[in-house]
């Protein structure tokens, strides 16, 4: 079943970027991920949608991949929900975001 993870905390968008380089999901996309929209707001806090084909492919990909990035960079995780997907759609116009 697919889910919707919600990660929100701490993280600067420097630290996003070192994640996010560090992790190479845009040319290593995860197995399982479908969507991923990353947002920071004035306080400093960072707002992550994904979507996952399960949780056990959203697990697997933190353990091998995420934590291990965030123990390497000294970076605190932010906190995480993760709920079943009732729907989940995608507009045409998500062509222009394709990775």
């Amino acid at each position: 079943m697919a889910v919707l993870a919600l990660f929100t905390g701490k993280l600067t968008k420097a630290q996003y970027d070192i994640l996010r380089e560090e992790v190479d999901w845009e040319h290593k996309q995860p197995a399982g991920g479908v969507f991923h929209a990353a947002s920071f707001d004035d306080a400093g806090n960072v707002h992550v949608a994904d979507v996952w084909e399960s949780a056990e492919a959203l697990n697997a990909f933190a353990e091998a991949a995420l934590m291990p990035a965030f123990a390497k960079h000294d970076i605190a995780p932010p906190s995480v929900s993760v709920y079943p997907a009732h729907k989940v759609q995608a507009y045409a116009s998500v062509e222009k975001y394709r990775i």
